[in-house]
């Protein structure tokens, strides 16, 4: 029988934003994403009939059997594929779950990817990303290779060229925070009147700017993300945003403790990835990175560090 293993990326959202709330609850998104070496493992090998999945590594009760988003897409995809062959699917879990790092999400693109190849079917990202919109908003956006604008909500991606070398510490605090939770309150903030949509705005006591060194808060990119350009590292560390950020710090103190230990450690950029709770810090060399390392392993954080993927 054939078989293949694949890496299935985790993320980190450089920029969040939330344009507005939709008829349908969901909301608009402006977001500029990118892919790190941290990643899962896919085991998948063809069988007779069938999909079995089993998990090695963190997981909780949502992510078994049937409700897992890489059985849920080895599924759609043979039904959309009118497959009777069947994938047995082993899963090493390394990226934390319900952590803003879209482990889940690149679980289920990394099946389908492997599945049209495995099965050799020659379907584009562009048709991969059709069927993986229907499973999950970050799905699309693992479609494809590199860095990407994603918009609408996460079913419009737009490719990027390679952005410069960075290297992340990424900070988990040992919970979970549920993305639901964050955009109804997120919601509720909007229309108390807090203007959510600038990051330099105040919740509370709050101060929402992004921590960057001797950044003058300067925004290459506009409000819109028309024309996005980045001329090396500074830019992607000055255009560092997350909308979503001053709720969960405002909930979750940890959250902001993390923030403030890669402040004083010397990331050259600090923001949260998705609805949190995990923290990053962006170093402009591994050296740096490793120094901060060294000082977060003393703390009872899950800590990891990687790399943006360059070779994609």
């Amino acid at each position: 029988m054939k078989s293949l293993i694949i890496a299935a990326p985790a993320k980190v959202n450089l920029v969040l934003r939330v344009l507005n709330k939709r008829p349908d609850g969901y909301h608009d998104l402006f977001m500029i994403m990118e892919k790190l070496s941290l990643a899962d493992d896919i085991f998948m090998e063809e069988i007779e009939s069938g999909i079995k999945l089993t998990i090695e590594g963190e997981s909780d009760s949502g992510m078994q059997a049937e409700k897992n988003l890489a059985y849920r897409a080895a599924k759609a995809f043979r039904e959309a594929a009118g497959e009777k062959r069947g994938v047995n699917i082993r899963l090493t879990k390394r990226i934390p779950i319900a952590a803003g790092l879209g482990g889940g999400s690149s679980d289920a693109a990394s099946v389908l990817r492997g599945l049209n190849q495995l099965w050799q079917k020659e379907w584009n990202s562009n048709r991969l990303a059709a069927l993986g919109a229907k499973l999950g908003g970050d799905v699309p956006f693992f479609c494809f290779d590199g860095p990407a604008i994603v918009e609408g909500i996460g079913d419009r991606v737009t490719t990027l060229q390679k952005l410069p070398n960075m290297f992340f510490l990424l900070i988990n605090p040992g919970f979970s925070v549920s993305t639901p939770w964050v955009y109804q309150h997120f919601d509720h903030l909007e229309i108390k009147g807090h203007d959510n949509s600038k990051s330099h705005e105040k919740i509370g006591d709050l101060e929402l700017t992004p921590s960057t060194k001797g950044a003058s808060y300067r925004r290459p990119i506009s409000r819109n993300g028309k024309g996005v350009t980045f001329r090396g590292f500074r830019d992607v560390v000055a255009s560092l945003e997350n909308d979503l950020e001053g709720v969960t710090l405002a909930a979750y103190s940890e959250v902001r403790e993390i923030r403030d230990f890669l402040i004083r450690e010397g990331a050259d950029g600090v923001l949260m990835s998705g609805s949190g709770p995990t923290v990053f810090g962006v170093f402009a060399n591994a050296e740096a990175r490793d120094c901060a390392f060294t000082a977060v392993k003393k703390r009872r954080w899950k800590v990891f560090a990687t790399d943006n993927i360059r070779d994609a």
